[in-house]
């Protein structure tokens, strides 16, 4: 069946940020690229805009939103979570429902249901002027389709969370017209993940790129549990010009079991 809410990585490119955020954006990119990326789809911002219209939801956040003092943050807190509490207890509608189970099931091919991360991807994320990443939740682990849609909504929800509603107030952004898209990404038993940065965040040097690296699953590096290794990598010789190697005693895997 032709879908309207979802789509798949080699579908997209770095112009879809409107439709999947930046995070979504970069995956279809590098998967057209030929970049061995885990396979996956996208839960387009339209399905989460089709969800808050039709289920009378955006009226209401509106309302509560309008009526929040940003800078005061136990009020920001309070509202937000009230948001976050109309979203998770709102059934996703059918049609969505139904096109995210059957690319689930098509994720998963003749085998046993596949186990996913589910990420969280709004669409002003990775902007030049803003970056919203790391603002929203991300969901390891996630098996079978009911669970699928629940992290799917608890994306959804995290698009409210105080922290990133008052980033965006901050950075003049209209809340009614920022969206997020729910990654739904097959996850591997990696034995190493890095975090790589094309320019020098400490530095500020542009000729090099700075990668973080740990054992296992790139969540320990992203949520702090780890200090990791880092290397200072020069782009013009792609010779390693600087290297710090930690202590690393928490790694994240994809299933205890496998």
């Amino acid at each position: 069946m032709a879908l309207k809410f979802i789509r798949w990585f080699n579908e997209l490119g770095r112009e879809d940020v409107a439709l999947v955020g930046g995070k979504g954006a970069n995956l279809g990119e590098m998967t057209r690229a030929g970049i061995p990326v885990p396979p996956g789809f996208c839960v387009t911002a339209q399905a989460y805009k089709h969800f808050v219209e039709t289920t009378g939801l955006a009226p209401q956040i509106r309302e509560i939103i309008n009526k929040t003092d940003v800078n005061d943050l136990e009020e920001l807190m309070a509202n937000t979570a009230r948001i976050r509490e109309l979203i998770r207890s709102t059934p996703v509608p059918a049609e969505i429902a139904r096109e995210v189970t059957a690319a689930y099931k098509e994720l998963g091919g003749e085998g046993a249901p596949p186990r996913v991360a589910v990420r969280s991807s709004a669409t002003a994320e990775d902007l030049p002027e803003a970056s919203f990443a790391g603002q929203q939740d991300t969901y390891l682990n996630v098996v079978g389709v009911e669970d699928v849609l629940e992290y799917v909504r608890r994306c959804w929800a995290s698009l409210w969370t105080a922290r990133a509603t008052a980033y965006r107030q901050a950075q003049g952004f209209d809340h009614a017209t920022v969206y997020l898209s729910a990654v739904v990404q097959k996850m591997i038993q990696s034995e190493r993940s890095g975090v790589a940065f094309t320019a020098n965040p400490v530095s500020g040097n542009r000729q090099e790129m700075l990668i973080n690296a740990s054992w296992g699953l790139g969540e320990a590096i992203v949520a702090g549990k780890v200090t990791p290794d880092e290397y200072v990598v020069d782009k013009a010789s792609r010779q390693i010009t600087g290297k710090i190697v930690a202590a690393k005693t928490v790694m994240i895997i994809a299933d205890p079991g496998s």
